[in-house]
């Protein structure tokens, strides 16, 4: 089943928009948790040092590794947030939501798997789309 198919098959079942939105996270969170391990053996990488190595671990090799994107980190100006930027995301490719789902986080999946990732690994964030 692709990606597609799969929020297609949850919007069918689920018939609001808000609970697909939960839904994908809760299942980006469990990937999340059991996504972590292979991350971290296939990387090397044993601890970051602070938040400035968390955030570029995510996004110059945890996105790379596993979805074959490149991603930047922008900061704010409070030094406890940061935003990671896709240089493409293959979870949107070729898709065109129809205005009625409109508030569908359409890649939400991700927020979950970063969220059950960095919990693992005893990290408490709070993730949203933008």
């Amino acid at each position: 089943m692709t990606y597609g198919a799969l929020v297609t098959a949850m919007i069918k079942d689920f018939q609001d928009v808000k609970i697909v939105n939960e839904e994908l996270e809760k299942m980006g969170y469990n990937i999340g948790v059991r996504l972590i391990d292979e991350f971290l053996a296939k990387s090397g990488i044993t601890q970051c040092r602070n938040l400035k190595d968390t955030a570029h671990y995510i996004a110059k090799v945890g996105f790379k590794m596993f979805l074959g994107i490149n991603a930047e980190v922008s900061w704010s100006s409070n030094p406890r947030q940061f935003s990671i930027e896709f240089k493409g995301n293959p979870l949107i490719e070729f898709v065109e939501l129809p205005e009625q789902f409109k508030d569908l986080d359409y890649s939400n999946i991700l927020c979950g798997v970063l969220r059950g990732a960095l919990y693992s690994v005893t990290a408490i964030f709070g993730l949203f789309l933008n």
